[in-house]
């Protein structure tokens, strides 16, 4: 079932996302060289917390951490540690929060220090094919329609499009219906309603689109250990334009991708 959301329940969505992009904001300060990505996984918990709102990932499904930290060819869901970043790393944290009972989610790949150009162009072209997928996401279209503007920007790069993860509904339960993948064709799935909750999060490859998943059960990479990046909002439906939920402006306070 798809679960529509009242005016009062968007506000608080939207109280939360802030939290979230607050948190996310102070990450972007904190990333650099030499950092361990535990220490990250700490600044996160302790702003949500002392902020009154809770992680939404920690403990889920049971995931141990507030973070989602995924080093250059992890995908996502890696966990934060004793890694320590260095120049030419790319980062991918996802984070979600809980707040008055509804959950926010979004992503963010971040570069450490310097990048090469190609990941760099990789980093950008995958954040735009998140706003393209976002342009599709009014009252009237399908979510075929999202899936297919992702789809056919970064694969007309050379990118392969991870199939496994995809988007999701968001909203009292962290994970909801609708289901949101990032390939698909025009017209062809679930009816995009006004009042519908998603999170569209692109996961794109700068080689071919196979994943593995590691040991620890987690962890996701790419099956050619190559590079990938993750970017996602939280996104209401309307009639005639999306409106975006989270925010990256406290990250783009430090970087702009």
């Amino acid at each position: 079932m798809i679960y529509y959301k009242t005016e009062e329940e968007i506000e608080i969505i939207k109280e939360g996302a802030d939290i979230l992009g607050r948190t996310h904001g102070l990450i972007a300060k904190a990333i650099k060289p030499g950092i361990k990505t535990i220490e990250l996984e700490t600044l996160a918990f302790n702003f949500i917390t002392e902020a009154g709102a809770k992680p939404s990932f920690k403990g889920y499904q049971g995931f141990p951490y507030t973070l989602c930290i995924s080093v250059n060819d992890q995908v996502v869901h890696g966990f934060p540690g004793e890694h320590i970043l260095k120049e030419g790393d790319i980062i991918s944290v996802d984070c979600g929060v809980f707040w008055k009972g509804f959950h926010s989610d979004s992503a963010y790949t971040y570069p450490v220090g310097k990048v090469s150009d190609e990941v760099m162009t990789l980093l950008k072209e995958t954040k735009a094919s998140l706003y393209l997928g976002i342009e599709n996401a009014i009252d009237g279209n399908r979510v075929g329609d999202i899936s297919h503007a992702i789809q056919s920007h970064v694969e007309a790069l050379g990118y392969g499009v991870v199939r496994e993860l995809v988007g999701h509904g968001v909203g009292k339960k962290l994970h909801e219906k609708p289901e949101v993948p990032n390939y698909g064709k025009r017209g062809n799935g679930p009816k995009l309603v006004s009042g519908m909750v998603i999170a569209i999060e692109p996961m794109i490859n700068l080689g071919k689109k196979n994943i593995v998943q590691e040991e620890d059960g987690w962890t996701i990479r790419t099956a050619d250990k190559k590079p990938s990046a993750h970017f996602e909002h939280t996104v209401l439906v309307l009639k005639d334009k999306a409106e975006i939920l989270t925010t990256f402006k406290y990250i783009e306070e430090t970087i702009i991708i």
